[in-house]
């Protein structure tokens, strides 16, 4: 039975809902809101065999905006996880594809991937695996300090597909919602956090098809191509007459001939010159556009010969499936509140609902998470350190008492050394 607050939540979401588009189309959505989750979804027995197989956890996690809105938590740590959910076949051909979720990482992964795939044809949910072939591979993987990728790859005729920008994933223990939005005019959308993070063209960020245009290489600069100088300065606008004619230096004006200098031995006198103050330097004149510029020379493009176009570029297979399949050094990722459905709108609610509503809440429970967390961390340090302290004091009495042995056997030798020298003197 229903407690009255679990019943108030249902209702807040009838009142959200009826308020979403009508004409939004929702394919699947998962919240994990009831503990009967299980019977919806298929846990992969991938890497069972080997004892490498994770497990999940029915969870809103350690930090958490509500309590009750809990997802799926990756468990124990080094494992490889894998779970998928069926529904109808969506056919995403004249409509836009919105693929959406959430996914808190409250561990600090080191390395591992938080990701998700939709499927097409038939899939074996029980051997789900890394190597079952998907249409779309999308959200986070992060290794080490280098490794941050906001996976986005298609799958297009039988190849897979990675989007060229790279974006870039969040990398803190917050939650975080995913958006993938696929339009039949072959754009696209990504969002972090219903705020855009990547947008562009099939055609131009997937290398699924040969681009629309190449350069010419066999083109050639024009010989009478001038790039160099776009302004020049006009050599005749205001030129004062016998102006190329000023000298740059003048003999020096008060300079007297010395009164010992003989021309007949020294040589004719010249004196030393100077700079003339009426030099100006090169004519410059105003500067002009020169006729004779055409712009930087860039090589031409031209239409590639190999291109042929898909109208159905953004058109996969009927999908069938939705999957998690990750590995994890660490684990701890909660997937919550996934959305497949035709109407960026409606997603956009449900994570303002799901994830906006309760952002702030969230932080402040993570902040007291962490003062708890670090209290535990400095009480266990406290407890090593005594710990180390006693075991080097123990080891200190022990290296002290063998020393204190070591002596006294070794007086007692030199004592009986001495006996026997004594005596044999006798």
């Amino acid at each position: 039975m229903l407690t009255s607050p679990c019943l108030a939540c249902l209702l807040l979401l009838l009142l959200l809902r009826l308020s979403f588009p009508s004409s939004a189309e929702v394919f699947f959505e998962e919240r994990f809101d009831d503990d009967n989750w299980e019977s919806r979804w298929v846990k992969s027995d991938y890497k069972i065999e080997e004892g490498l197989a994770g497990n999940w956890r029915h969870t809103a996690g350690t930090w958490f905006g509500d309590p009750d809105d809990r997802g799926i938590r990756t468990y124990p740590d080094a494992r490889f996880f894998a779970i998928s959910a069926k529904f109808p076949p969506i056919n995403n051909k004249n409509r836009t594809l919105v693929l959406q979720y959430s996914v808190k990482n409250e561990q600090k992964i080191e390395c591992g991937g938080a990701y998700v795939k939709l499927m097409s044809g038939y899939v074996n949910q029980k051997r789900f695996s890394r190597d079952t072939p998907y249409s779309i591979m999308f959200g986070p993987d992060l290794c080490g300090t280098d490794t941050k990728k906001l996976h986005a790859i298609l799958s297009y005729n039988g190849q897979t597909y990675p989007n060229k920008k790279d974006p870039k994933c969040e990398t803190d223990h917050l939650t975080h919602v995913y958006t993938f939005i696929i339009r039949p005019d072959a754009s696209y959308t990504i969002l972090v956090d219903n705020k855009e993070r990547e947008a562009g063209s099939l055609y131009t960020d997937w290398d699924m098809l040969p681009p629309r245009k190449i350069k010419n290489v066999h083109a050639k600069k024009p010989a009478d191509w001038d790039d160099e100088k776009e302004y020049i300065f006009d050599p005749n606008a205001g030129k004062p007459e016998g102006y190329d004619l000023i000298l740059r230096e003048i003999p020096d004006p008060n300079a007297k001939k010395p009164v010992d200098w003989d021309d007949e031995i020294d040589g004719e006198w010249k004196g030393p010159k100077i700079r003339n103050p009426e030099y100006k330097g090169p004519w410059k004149g105003k500067r002009v556009k020169n006729p004779k510029y055409k712009g930087k020379w860039r090589i031409p493009w031209i239409d590639n010969p190999d291109f042929v176009d898909d109208p159905d570029l953004y058109v996969f297979q009927p999908i069938k499936y939705f999957g998690i399949e990750v590995w994890q050094v660490k684990a701890g990722s909660v997937f919550d509140n996934v959305l497949i459905c035709d109407d960026p709108e409606y997603a956009r609610q449900v994570a303002q609902e799901t994830w906006g509503q309760n952002k702030e809440v969230e932080k402040e429970s993570y902040a007291e998470a962490q003062k708890i967390i670090q209290a535990k961390e400095q009480e266990e340090k406290r407890k090593e350190d005594s710990a180390s302290k006693y075991s080097k004091h123990r080891d200190r009495i022990k290296h002290d008492y063998v020393k204190d042995r070591w002596r006294k056997e070794e007086h007692k030798h030199r004592s009986r050394v001495h006996d026997y020298d004594y005596h044999d003197e006798f």
